[in-house]
């Protein structure tokens, strides 16, 4: 079974964790630590189980009902969760990949300390375009500018990736703002998408100065 129908497969009762400082990407891996018992629970439960569960938003205005169960954004991202590890007093370490995007139909009523909906699963369609080409420019471009280390890490997975895929790494790695990412996370439209990265690549790249090289010139 793929890790796509494995979110589908689960998409029925889907486990969800609000987390408002974090918007996972498909394709893309977030570590966690879980520490509330409710999502302790939580991921005790998919490790026993089929390992998916997904990161959502709150609406705006949650501040002050954390501890209750505020308004989710429908619009999330489920993953599987590639690797746990149990520490002190029960709490987790894990990481969590991003598999498809997701949106939320309702919430389910259970008796659980966490909160699951039903979600229909919404992965991308194949797209080919010029806005792919722009991109990887840009990104290389951007490599120019920031830390060697960093671009050697970001440089193998754009040249790699395409379509909604390209867009979704290139902004998990340089869109650090969590409404801005949600945002992209929302653009079902593949082309939106990859020109609305686009866009920020090329504010990033306004903003930063070319890293003059280090060590003897030839």
């Amino acid at each position: 079974m793929t890790a796509q129908e494995r979110v589908e497969r689960a998409a029925s009762a889907l486990k969800v964790f609000p987390l408002p400082s974090a918007v996972l990407f498909p394709h893309t891996v977030i570590p966690l630590h879980i520490f509330e018992p409710r999502y302790r629970a939580l991921v005790r439960d998919a490790l026993a189980g089929d390992r998916v569960m997904a990161l959502s938003q709150l609406e705006p205005g949650w501040e002050g009902r954390y501890e209750g169960r505020p308004p989710m954004l429908p619009m999330m991202c489920a993953g599987i969760i590639i690797w746990d590890e149990q520490v002190e007093e029960g709490r987790y370490n894990i990481l969590l990949q991003g598999v498809s995007r997701v949106r939320m139909g309702s919430e389910l009523s259970n008796d659980k300390l966490y909160r699951e909906v039903s979600a229909e699963a919404l992965p991308d369609l194949p797209y080919q375009g010029p806005e792919e080409e722009q991109l990887r420019q840009a990104v290389f471009e951007l490599a120019g500018r920031v830390p060697p280390s960093f671009a050697e890490n970001l440089l193998p997975v754009a040249a790699r990736a395409a379509g909604g895929t390209l867009a979704d790494v290139v902004a998990s790695a340089l869109v650090p703002e969590p409404e801005r990412r949600q945002e992209l996370l929302s653009e079902l439209d593949v082309k939106r998408r990859l020109e609305g990265v686009l866009e920020d690549v090329g504010e990033l790249i306004a903003r930063l100065q070319p890293v003059r090289p280090s060590g003897p010139l030839n």
